[in-house]
C-alpha cells in the first residue's frame, strides 16, 4: 500500500515552494533573453552613429540628367565643391561653388571668385554628422525662391521665410542607376510661411521628399520628392547616382 502524503508537512511544503520559486525564476529568464533577442538589434541599430566622410580632390558624383558635383579643393577647414548646372539647379541654390564644413559637411560659405559668404540659403544643413537613425534638427532662413529658367514669369519674386524640418528614419537597401547601396533614409520638409505680394497675401507652402545618403559612396544617391511638387517638372526635383569616383 502506497504511503501516503502530509500535505501539512512543513518539509514538503517548503520544497515545493523552492521548486516553484526556481520554476519562476527560470521563466523569467526565458521571458528576459527573449526580449533581449527581440529588442537589441534594434538599440544597437537605433545607437549607431555614421560620423563624417573624408572627401579628397577628384571625387565627383554624376546624377540622372547630367549633373556633377566635384571636390575641387580641400584645406583644413573644408571642401569647396563645385556644382554644374542642369539638375543640380536646385542642389546648388544659385551658387557654382560651395564650401562644406569638414566635421559636419554643413554649408558654411559660398564661393564667388575668390570672395567668400557666409551661407544661408537652403540645404545649409541636409548634411548634419554624425548620423543616426532618429536624428532630427531644423534650419530657418529667407530668401527669394529659386525659379529655374524657363518657368519665371514676368511677376515679381518675393522674398520668403523657408524652414526646413529634417529627420533621419533608417536603412535601407536601394537600387539605383550607379548600383545597388545600403542608405539612410532622410525625411526633408520644407515649407514656407504666408507672404504679402502687393497687397494680397500668398499662401503658406509645405511639401515633402526624400535623400538617401550611402556611407560607400560618401553622398546622396537619391533624392525624391511628393509627387504633387514635381508633377511636370520632376527633372528639376527627383534624381539618382548615375556613377561615382572616389580618389584615395
Amino acid at each position: 500500500m502506497p504511503a501516503s502524503i502530509n500535505r501539512n508537512d512543513p518539509e514538503m511544503n517548503c520544497r515545493g515552494s523552492v521548486k516553484t520559486a526556481k520554476e519562476g525564476s527560470q521563466m523569467k529568464k526565458i521571458i528576459f533573453l527573449g526580449w533581449l533577442v527581440a529588442f537589441l538589434p534594434a538599440m544597437v541599430f537605433a545607437q549607431e552613429k555614421i560620423e563624417a566622410p573624408v572627401w579628397n580632390v577628384g571625387d565627383k558624383w554624376v546624377f540622372t540628367g547630367d549633373g556633377t558635383i566635384e571636390v575641387m579643393q580641400v584645406d583644413q577647414n573644408g571642401y569647396v565643391m563645385n556644382f554644374l548646372d542642369s539638375i543640380c539647379v536646385i542642389e546648388r541654390q544659385g551658387f557654382n561653388k560651395i564650401i562644406f564644413d569638414k566635421s559636419t559637411l554643413q554649408r558654411s560659405y559660398s564661393l564667388e571668385g575668390e570672395k567668400r559668404r557666409k551661407y544661408s540659403m537652403g540645404l545649409k544643413n541636409i548634411f548634419n554628422f554624425p548620423f543616426s537613425p532618429g536624428k532630427q534638427w531644423k534650419h530657418a532662413y529667407s530668401a527669394q525662391p529659386i525659379i529655374p529658367k524657363g518657368y519665371r514669369t514676368s511677376r515679381g519674386i518675393p522674398t520668403l521665410d523657408y524652414y526646413e524640418n529634417i529627420r533621419v528614419l533608417g536603412w535601407e537597401d536601394i537600387g539605383v542607376k550607379g548600383g545597388k547601396f545600403r542608405a539612410l533614409k532622410i525625411e526633408f520638409i520644407s515649407g514656407h510661411k504666408e507672404f504679402m505680394s502687393g497687397s494680397m497675401p500668398g499662401p503658406a507652402s509645405e511639401d515633402k521628399g526624400y535623400y538617401w545618403y550611402s556611407p560607400e559612396v560618401k553622398y546622396f544617391v537619391k533624392r525624391q520628392y511628393d509627387k504633387a511638387l514635381t508633377d511636370g517638372h520632376k527633372e528639376i526635383f527627383d534624381w539618382e547616382l548615375s556613377s561615382f569616383k572616389l580618389k584615395k
